[in-house]
């Protein structure tokens, strides 16, 4: 060992009249790195996976409509006990917009989040159930309007008949 090795606390000046020679470096092709990197650099990050494979999370985003789908298709199971009209409206947009979304998530499904998609499914399901209480409202109210409109609720004996026919 050499006396600076032995002593490295120590802070000598270097000496640059001293002639040394290094050994040349043994040859290495330009393509390959160095076989070793240098020391106190980090290594290189791991490459990641080509964009969409195992989905991968980075740059996805979520889908367009996910959450209108979702607070309309609640909004049409709220509406359904207001005579099934105004309930109606949002069930059926809220299907419009959940269709055009499922079909952006079928084209490129690794560009958007599984929580958005989720999001969409559940919003579909309130505004098919929403727009099934709605229409059942919506005949339960027509129907007793034609009743009234003919008169037999109005009159009880009609109405016995009614129920007598019935059973």
């Amino acid at each position: 060992m050499s006396e600076e090795q032995e002593n490295p606390q120590e802070n000598k000046p270097i000496d640059l009249s001293k002639n040394q020679n290094p050994e040349p470096a043994p040859f290495q092709p330009l393509d390959q790195g160095p076989a070793t990197p240098p020391p106190f650099q980090q290594p290189p990050p791991f490459q990641q996976p080509p964009f969409g494979q195992f989905g991968g999370g980075f740059g996805q985003q979520s889908l367009p409509n996910a959450t209108v789908v979702l607070v309309l298709g609640i909004l049409s199971i709220a509406f359904c006990c207001c005579y099934g009209v105004f309930g109606l409206i949002p069930a059926i947009i809220a299907l419009v917009l959940s269709k055009k979304d499922r079909i952006l998530y079928a084209t490129n499904p690794a560009l958007y989040t599984l929580s958005s998609y989720k999001n969409l499914n559940a919003g579909r399901v309130c505004a098919i159930i929403g727009l099934v209480l709605n229409i059942l409202s919506l005949l339960y109210y027509i129907f007793i309007i034609v009743m009234f409109g003919m008169g037999m609720l109005s009159d009880p004996h009609k109405m016995e008949q009614i129920l007598k026919g019935l059973q």
